[in-house]
């Protein structure tokens, strides 16, 4: 039976009048209601690991972008300065949705590399480049698919935007794949 607005509701959802009631309560707690299935400061907690990794990744692209030299550097300097922007898309993402979990994004630069999953390494040449960039993609699959994991049912909404950014992560990772493979034609 749908819900007719009258305080009777479907099966699966609470009367409208207990949903309006919890509404009005703690409301300080933003996007954070009574239903919510985590602990948003651990949640905060691991989104701002996951926020490091993201800025991690936009410094060690925007590196690479500026260091690549050699017969095959424009195209691959192309895809690091993309894979800078998307991993910044990624951290603003992030640090929204720590913000509406009641939290602060961390952007202590003197921190940052101690939270982050992936390391920051340099590379010296384009393919040694590409072989970190790697690196540090399946870092961020691996360590996002068991975010993902950990979110289910706990909060839909930082699992889906965790899956969005995971799937742009494989991308980046079978890009770079492609790309040394290529290089070594």
């Amino acid at each position: 039976m749908p819900n007719d607005n009258r305080g009777k509701a479907t099966p699966f959802l609470t009367d409208v009048a207990t949903l309006r009631a919890r509404a009005r309560q703690q409301m300080d707690a933003g996007a954070v209601t009574a239903n919510y299935g985590a602990d948003p400061k651990v949640v905060v907690e691991v989104l701002n690991a996951a926020l490091a990794t993201e800025i991690v990744c936009v410094l060690r692209y925007k590196r690479h972008y500026y260091m690549a030299q050699g017969i095959a550097s424009e195209s691959v300097k192309n895809e690091f300065a993309e894979h800078a922007t998307e991993e910044q898309e990624h951290a603003d993402r992030i640090a929204e949705r720590i913000v509406q979990l009641g939290g602060e994004p961390d952007l202590n630069p003197d921190t940052l590399t101690k939270r982050s999953h992936s390391e920051y390494k340099p590379g010296t040449s384009l393919e040694d480049m590409l072989r970190e960039d790697l690196v540090a993609e399946r870092i961020a699959v691996e360590s996002y698919r068991e975010i993902v994991e950990w979110l289910h049912g706990k909060d839909p909404t930082s699992k889906r935007m965790m899956e969005d950014i995971l799937a742009v992560e494989e991308e980046h990772a079978e890009d770079i794949q492609s790309l040394l493979a290529g290089m070594s034609h």
